[in-house]
């Protein structure tokens, strides 16, 4: 699996560190970053990161960072990422813990306890299940996250098109689908959602996506261009591996 991260901090030169960092990890993929309140909270709110690394002690103190803005985002996220904090003493590391924060890390950047916080990481976000529940008028459909191939919008139903042919319809909306589904599923349009892990070409040209294995065509909108992108990055990255 994939996780998606951003890095909010105001020194640029810790952030080319932690980037550096997390690329001897191959499954994690930078969505951004930000050095300051208010563009941190819209990074967060426009990309809904699994995982976020927030320096808490900046330099510049007029970029406002610092534990309030993990209050912010509880006002606007459901699903809260979880949340890295950056230190330079552990007292503030103290202070980051009583907020519940997931985990934290002082400055200098050590790779090895960096690894230790992915793997605790990567634990606890595979203890979350990977079946969802599909419930129509008492009829319950049990659904591997794997096994969805692509999610298409109705209205306010969303129709989840299955690897064996079948097509089920969910009366929740394609949004509540962006906001739960694991980091493999990327919205490419208003009324599409695909798993990455069946991607097999992505024409720009025309503005569609090839699904593995059939003729399926899916378009993607100029709105969406991003979220394309990110998708070509992280297969090339991968070597064309399955995601």
């Amino acid at each position: 699996m994939k996780y998606p991260y951003i890095i909010i901090d105001d020194d640029h030169e810790s952030v080319l560190k932690m980037q550096s960092a997390f690329d001897s990890f191959s499954n994690y993929f930078l969505l951004g970053t930000a050095d300051n309140y208010d563009d941190a909270v819209n990074l967060v709110l426009e990309h809904n990161p699994k995982l976020i690394v927030l320096e808490i002690d900046p330099v510049n103190k007029e970029s406002r960072l610092s534990l309030a803005l993990i209050n912010e985002l509880h006002r606007f996220v459901k699903n809260m990422p979880r949340i890295i904090v950056l230190t330079k003493g552990k007292e503030l590391a103290y202070e980051a813990l009583k907020n519940e924060v997931f985990d934290y890390l002082l400055k200098p950047i050590n790779i090895h306890e960096l690894r230790k916080t992915i793997m605790k990481f990567e634990r606890n976000v595979e203890d979350t299940p990977t079946t969802i529940c599909i419930k129509s008028y008492g009829d319950y459909r049990f659904v591997d996250t794997d096994d969805i191939v692509y999610l298409q919008a109705d209205n306010n139903s969303t129709d989840l098109y299955i690897n064996n042919g079948d097509t089920i319809t969910a009366f929740k909306t394609l949004k509540h689908f962006e906001n739960t589904l694991p980091p493999q599923f990327v919205r490419i349009h208003n009324s599409y959602i695909i798993n990455m892990s069946y991607v097999s070409r992505i024409h720009l040209g025309n503005n569609v996506v090839y699904i593995k294995n059939s003729k399926i065509q899916l378009p993607f909108s100029k709105s969406y261009k991003k979220n394309v992108d990110l998708i070509i990055s992280l297969i090339a990255n991968n070597d064309g591996k399955e995601l």
